[in-house]
């Protein structure tokens, strides 16, 4: 199938999904998440119109900017992002949904303060607690956004997860519902009911992340088939 085919299905899926839960399909966006695909693969799904692109290396998100990879689309940057890359990506990408340290924070607030602008991220939960991945705990998340109000060159615009790679169906379900009960309590109690995005959901379980309410599903090899990593 192609790629604006793979596409189309992915969103009957998520219209499917969504009314199944009583929701609008069209409160949810879909980024394609674009790793180890060329440019071309970038302008098809743009022409097929998805929501937005996301990149998780930012040497590949460099390379594809300088070939227009991107044009047409919102980019995010969706992957761990280290501190010494930051300047790399703040003011390039709409979006920075991989903010799970305070030290990472206070980069992307000094780079966008050097530049002048307002950097929109999405606060990382390591809903699992797995001590290999960044994100902050799930009790961490409230004192992060706090922390985050406090930073004139950072907007916080919603919260972004990935459950643990081995996690069986329901329990994956159980950890969406807990990050979407903390994107509703920070919301209500920080954000006057005005953020927009909860980003969760992959090609294996996007329509459950819509079931527990996700804004944003972040999808790669359903879009654009199998990753070959070398």
């Amino acid at each position: 199938m192609t790629i604006a085919e793979n596409i189309a299905r992915i969103r009957a899926n998520m219209a499917a999904a969504a009314r199944e839960a009583g929701r609008d399909p069209k409160e949810i966006l879909l980024v394609g998440a674009s790793k180890m695909n060329d440019a071309a693969a970038c302008r098809e799904a743009v022409a097929a119109g998805i929501d937005a692109l996301g990149e998780n290396r930012v040497q590949e998100m460099v390379q594809k900017l300088e070939q227009h990879a991107y044009d047409g689309a919102p980019l995010h940057f969706i992957g761990h992002l280290q501190r010494n890359k930051v300047k790399q990506v703040v003011g390039h990408v709409a979006l920075i949904q991989s903010v799970g340290s305070l030290e990472l924070l206070d980069e992307i607030e000094k780079v966008a303060a050097a530049r002048g602008l307002v950097q929109d991220i999405l606060l990382e939960v390591n809903i699992g607690r797995e001590a290999a991945k960044s994100g902050f705990a799930p009790e961490k998340v409230l004192p992060a956004a706090e922390a985050a109000l406090e930073r004139t060159h950072v907007r916080v615009r919603g919260l972004m997860t990935i459950p643990p790679a081995d996690a069986q169906r329901d329990a994956n379900f159980r950890y969406f519902q807990e990050v979407q009960a903390l994107y509703v309590d920070m919301n209500q109690k920080l954000f006057h009911n005005e953020l927009e995005y909860l980003s969760m959901g992959m090609s294996g379980d996007y329509e459950d992340a819509i079931r527990a309410g996700a804004t944003m599903v972040r999808v790669g090899s359903a879009i654009f088939g199998a990753r070959h990593y070398n």
